[in-house]
């Protein structure tokens, strides 16, 4: 199918759900993201901050760019002006870097806390008791130029259902429990980012809100 095609067909999956479509397009020129977004596809996932600035300059503006991939504190600055979500939380020092930046272009960035939920060592990511911590923290409170808005996990890969199943539900199950704690005022659990080409359709039976989609897009690399 087309790109246009497997866009139509996302939009339909997701037509009667809370959840919303994130076209991840590492990697991918241009041309095929342009044809993406006259499909009516206005959410792209980047892995790398280059990547996303020189695709930011050449695509239309209304477009919300998301950073889905690890992001170091160094690189923040380039996408501080423009990205719409940052899903790849992992430590207070990068939120503080977030908030510094997001400061200096009066913008409040949201931001997701990337939860380490796969059985792999290759994975980023915050335990469920490092993200409480860090979310009861008084540094974290105190930043005003961030917004908490929701986790992101990545699960493990590999061909068992069941496990990513069960991954993908301890994520829903904590990012429940957080909603019934008191939460700092720059926070609120509202989106949950989990799912990927192959296993999309578990993580929206788990309650996932945005899904991040590549292949069953683009095609493979």
């Amino acid at each position: 199918m087309s790109i246009t095609q497997n866009i139509q067909y996302f939009n339909q999956l997701l037509e009667n759900t809370p959840c919303r479509l994130i076209a991840v397009t590492k990697t991918k020129p241009v041309a095929m993201l342009q044809e993406a977004y006259e499909a009516g596809c206005k959410q792209f996932g980047e892995n790398r901050v280059q990547e996303m600035m020189e695709k930011y300059e050449q695509l239309p503006g209304d477009i919300d760019w998301h950073l889905i991939g690890h992001l170091q504190t160094n690189k923040v600055k380039y996408i501080a002006p423009f990205v719409r979500l940052i899903h790849s939380i992992d430590s207070l020092k990068l939120l503080q870097e977030v908030n510094k930046q997001g400061a200096k272009y009066n913008r409040v960035i949201e931001c997701l806390l990337q939860i380490y939920i796969a059985q792999e060592e290759t994975k980023f990511g915050l335990s469920f008791e490092e993200a409480e911590a860090l979310l009861q923290s008084p540094e974290a409170a105190q930043l005003a130029n961030i917004r908490i808005v929701g986790l992101m996990g990545m699960a493990t890969l590999t061909d068992s259902r069941e496990q990513i199943r069960r991954e993908f539900r301890g994520l829903k199950q904590f990012f429940e429990q957080l909603k019934t704690k008191t939460l700092p005022a720059n926070t609120e659990m509202k989106e949950l980012s989990m799912g990927m080409s192959g296993d999309y359709q578990l993580a929206l039976q788990e309650g996932s809100t945005l899904i991040r989609v590549g292949s069953s897009i683009f095609g493979t690399r």
